[in-house]
């Protein structure tokens, strides 16, 4: 069965490979695509389609790796401190500390955003202001993830992905989060219970308490319901049509694209007191969500890495 989250990124490779005569295999449920022509056998996992190397995979998939390897390199980017569970600590004493995280929130009066240290779904993504909140950050996290990362909260004014191949921007889009405005009637819950999908109203939950969701917002007021980007919880992607403002972007993601040394990624970079900085290289080049709106785009970036993978 293919998995519905992966249809487009499926579809995509299957029509790319019959236009050329190419032998496609799915297995596992979508999650591996075994591709054969001639001699030439070629392997997707995931949504990464096999033209980064497994080093820089590795180094993108993991934020505080990546991180220190931007700032080595002199890129602007969000900083991210490691921790580790109880089975990888005990090799690197200290990497457990909740001294060091209790230190970093102390340091950072607007709070911490606390996250898997691997992987790139919204999942498990916390924002925390105090001590508790942190605490239990940590357990929900290590219960499921051998190590986890901790960065500043930021207050991001806006979030850019591009998608990278060769130092070569094949799609530039922001993300625009969920909003409501006011009436002066109803409350923050009777508005977006209204207008949010349950998906955004889930990602709402987690992020406001009780008192907040009744209160009344003054008519013509704008309100955010996610302090999150991410398109998995509830974003949407619009292309950047701001010529200036894509050209900045595009600059920076490639200068991370070159420390990492990766081929194919979607990079995103947020704005944050006025400066863009880089928050995370993605090795899988996921655009789900971009394809329901742009198909002809994606299918032609999607195309153009598979040119890459057959060259």
């Amino acid at each position: 069965m293919v998995l519905i989250s992966q249809r487009i990124f499926l579809e995509t490779i299957k029509r790319y490979c019959l236009a050329r005569s190419i032998a496609v295999e799915v297995r596992s449920g979508g999650w591996l695509v075994i591709m054969t022509k001639g001699d030439a056998r070629r392997l997707a996992i995931g949504y990464d389609i096999g033209l980064n190397s497994a080093v820089a995979h590795q180094v993108a998939n993991d934020k505080s790796a990546c991180a220190e390897v931007l700032a080595s390199a002199g890129v602007s980017a969000v900083p991210h401190t490691l921790f580790l569970g109880s089975k990888l600590s005990k090799h690197i004493p200290g990497s457990d500390s909740r001294v060091a995280m209790q230190r970093l929130l102390d340091e950072h009066p607007h709070g911490l955003v606390v996250k898997p240290n691997e992987g790139t779904s919204a999942e498990l993504v916390f924002r925390v202001t105090t001590p508790a909140q942190l605490e239990t950050a940590v357990a929900r996290i290590l219960a499921a993830h051998p190590s986890l990362a901790i960065s500043p909260y930021v207050d991001i004014k806006d979030e850019v992905r591009v998608v990278l191949l060769d130092d070569r921007a094949l799609i530039v889009y922001g993300k625009t989060r969920p909003s409501v405005i006011g009436d002066g009637v109803h409350s923050l819950r009777a508005l977006a219970e209204a207008a949010a999908t349950a998906e955004q109203l889930k990602a709402l939950s987690e992020d406001f308490d009780a008192a907040a969701f009744d209160v009344i917002p003054a008519a013509g007021e704008r309100l955010l319901l996610n302090w999150r980007h991410n398109l998995d919880a509830g974003a949407e992607p619009v292309l950047l049509t701001d010529a200036a403002t894509r050209e900045v972007c595009v600059a920076l993601a490639i200068k991370a694209a070159q420390a990492v040394g990766i081929r194919f990624a979607s990079i995103d970079v947020v704005r944050v007191d006025g400066a863009w900085q880089v928050l995370e290289v993605n090795s899988g080049v996921k655009m789900e969500a971009l394809g329901h709106r742009h198909p002809a785009l994606v299918e032609a970036a999607y195309s153009a890495a598979l040119d890459a993978v057959f060259a």
